[in-house]
């Protein structure tokens, strides 16, 4: 019995298959964690709305090229910077901190949740989880 799913990827770097739909399911996990514990620290909904979109100011490290492009985005589009903010946030008991990062998640979980993966410096439709403009998982 054969696993497509867990073939090789593609040569374009990209995830494809079964290991494609995981890596969205876990955005989807990472948005709903995120909005139940924002809703459960008793943050602002208003404060999410102005600030959820924030992450994509990154997108104008593109009008520098795509090197610096991908490199801006990524790291506004990691997990790692919120979830050290996070980290902070209790190290440091700010709830500031917390609330920053718990809307940096879950910006992040609804991108990998429809397909926006990490960037390759190709140009901004090359993503970790497939061409942005293809419909398949």
């Amino acid at each position: 019995m054969s696993d497509t799913s867990l073939k090789t990827p593609p040569s374009t770097g990209a995830a494809s298959g079964g290991v494609k739909l995981v890596l969205r399911l876990e955005g989807l996990a990472i948005l709903v964690a995120a909005l139940v514990a924002y809703q459960h620290a008793g943050f602002a909904w208003s404060t999410f709305a102005w600030f959820v979109l924030l992450p994509d100011v990154s997108f104008l490290g593109y009008l520098a090229g795509p090197r610096i492009g991908a490199l801006s985005y990524n790291l506004a589009h990691s997990y790692v910077g919120p979830v050290l903010c996070l980290a902070a946030s209790v190290w440091l008991s700010a709830p500031v901190l917390m609330c920053a990062a718990l809307i940096w998640l879950a910006h992040i979980g609804v991108d990998r949740l429809f397909g926006y993966g990490l960037k390759y410096t190709r140009g901004f439709g090359f993503t970790h989880l497939g061409r942005l403009g293809k419909t398949t998982l």
